[in-house]
């Protein structure tokens, strides 16, 4: 049996071809170290990457620290103590013995489709462990984020025969019969 050039070349491109496309659809989204004063960063995929995403394993959405939307930082204020803060944020991810004065507030979500979005939440304390300042930025609402997981909210639209149906005194009886009339 003689190989050619030809024959090992259309005996191997299936083989290369596969090679490339996992590499391709398997090159996570990288992001830089994300600061507080700029608030949350959403790292879009590319055309290529979402054709290419077909061909690879599923992966999983990993939502890692704490979501702080732009309702919650809202509601934090100068002055407050640290159990306040701890029942508003939740628990601090990142409480540091070096830095006891500071609670940091990371975010991730890693979609399974390689859209990452990154922020972090750092909050100051003063010596009477009460809320010195703050830093956040532009973070998303609740909205947002559900939105960003669960896709956009879709509105259903209500019949003329089921308003009707909901009026008091009107709820549809075993057999066919409406409420408060008697056969």
């Amino acid at each position: 049996m003689r190989l050619t050039l030809l024959s090992l070349l259309q005996r191997s491109t299936p083989l290369l071809a596969a090679a490339l496309l996992a590499a391709c659809a398997s090159k996570p989204a990288t992001v830089s170290p994300v600061e507080a004063s700029q608030g949350a960063q959403t790292t879009q995929i590319t055309k290529t990457q979402k054709f290419l995403w077909f061909f690879s394993p599923y992966r999983p959405d990993i939502q890692q620290g704490n979501f702080v939307s732009k309702e919650m930082l809202a509601q934090l204020k100068n002055g407050m103590t640290k159990d306040q803060v701890k029942f508003l944020l939740g628990t601090p991810l990142m409480a540091d013995a070096f830095h006891g004065k500071r609670w940091d507030y990371p975010f991730r979500l890693a979609k399974g489709n390689g859209e990452l979005t990154t922020s972090t939440v750092v909050v100051f304390f003063d010596q009477d462990d009460k809320v010195a300042r703050f830093e956040g930025g532009d973070l998303p609402t609740e909205q947002e984020y559900i939105e960003r997981i669960a896709g956009p909210i879709k509105e259903f639209k209500k019949s003329e025969a089921a308003k009707d149906n909901l009026a008091p005194g009107k709820a549809p009886l075993p057999g066919g019969q409406e409420s408060g009339t008697r056969q």
